[in-house]
């Protein structure tokens, strides 16, 4: 199992300079590990051994195994309650007659590999525009600066140059935040539209999902029916047609195991609970950004709480003076330079803004 989610541990390194905030990462960074490693575990045979088995009479089962994977299987929605053993011999496995009963077919878990993979690239993309539009600005900024060990004069040089740098870009930064919003924006987006993908994918199964299986566990034994069974059955029928000696068609209905819905019917109840807290977490984000653009005294309290050790008087002094772009580079260099070099740099700049000299 190390085998399988270590080789997406890279994706997990911390960056030594951060351009982005905690819910932007857990888009590109947690989700892409969790879909990239479900991914790579729904292929594991060591763990979960042939994706399909199926016995059947007179067929070699290599044959209807393979033959039942490429056209999938079925089962009878009507059959998915009864007892086992009495009623079905297992949901919604019972005999049928064509063309009368309701038959369900069963082909996502072909895909489910790739689709997991490309949903993973899919929450990447916002992540790669905000790389390029960035450019390593806020690295370039930066300056060394987040070590809080560094020589005075290399010190002292490099805040002199951060600081020609904010007073000959001020008010020309807007455009930058503003495309670090849009990637904000896309990521919710991108959510909500994975999780109508998914209902798609799933015929229309995804969006109760979760919610369905909390209430089967609540429900009597005799009464409910498993909505795992009914999404991801782990016993199936497959129907296996071929010429007989006298040139007739004959029907030989088969059953199969799929041991992979195991793994996949947890897989989805995982991404439900997952999907559903991205998808708040990342629209109470978004209302958080909508009052920092709208609010300059929202952005003076989070400027003050980034810089503590700064005078109240000089955070409000580079608020006042600063619109939202300047603000933003300067609040993502606080995550990264040292708090008491940050502390220096504030009050320089402050000073710079008055027109005062700095010492």
């Amino acid at each position: 199992m190390f085998d399988v989610f270590g080789s997406v541990k890279g994706l997990l390194k911390i960056d030594q300079v951060c351009i982005d905030n905690n819910i932007f990462r857990l888009h590109y960074k947690a989700t892409v590990v969790i879909l990239v490693a479900f991914s790579l575990l729904v292929t594991s045979r060591q763990y979960i051994g042939d994706p399909i088995d199926c016995i059947v009479d007179e067929i070699p089962l290599n044959v209807m195994d393979t033959y039942c994977w490429i056209y999938s299987t079925f089962t009878i929605p009507n059959r998915l309650g009864g007892r086992i053993g009495q009623d079905v011999i297992q949901p919604g496995v019972a005999s049928h007659v064509e063309g009368e009963d309701q038959v369900k077919y069963h082909k996502y878990y072909q895909w489910v590999c790739f689709v997991l993979f490309f949903q993973a690239m899919l929450f990447y993309v916002p992540r790669y525009l905000w790389k390029s539009w960035e450019g390593g600005r806020i690295k370039m900024l930066v300056l060394d600066l987040n070590c809080p060990v560094i020589n005075e004069d290399c010190k002292q040089e490099r805040k002199k140059l951060l600081i020609d740098y904010f007073t000959t870009n001020l008010h020309t930064q807007n455009f930058y935040a503003i495309r670090f919003f849009i990637c904000e924006v896309l990521n919710f987006i991108n959510v909500v539209l994975q999780i109508y993908f998914m209902d798609y994918f799933l015929e229309g199964e995804f969006s109760t999902y979760g919610s369905d299986v909390l209430s089967f566990t609540n429900m009597e034994p005799e009464n409910r029916e498993d909505p795992m069974a009914r999404v991801f059955p782990k016993v199936t029928k497959c129907t296996f047609r071929k010429y007989g000696p006298s040139g007739s068609i004959q029907k030989f209905d088969g059953l199969c195991v799929l041991p992979l819905n195991i793994v996949n019917e947890k897989i989805y109840v995982f991404l439900w609970f997952w999907f559903i807290l991205l998808t708040v977490v990342t629209g109470l984000s978004l209302v958080y950004r909508f009052a920092v653009i709208m609010g300059p005294k929202l952005r003076v309290y989070l400027l003050r709480a980034k810089s503590r050790l700064s005078s109240q008087d000089q955070i409000e002094t580079i608020a006042r003076k600063c619109q939202i772009g300047d603000w933003f580079v300067l609040y993502q260099l606080g995550k990264n330079i040292d708090p008491l070099i940050f502390k220096e740099l504030v009050s320089d700049l402050a000073k710079k803004l008055e027109g005062k000299d700095i010492v």
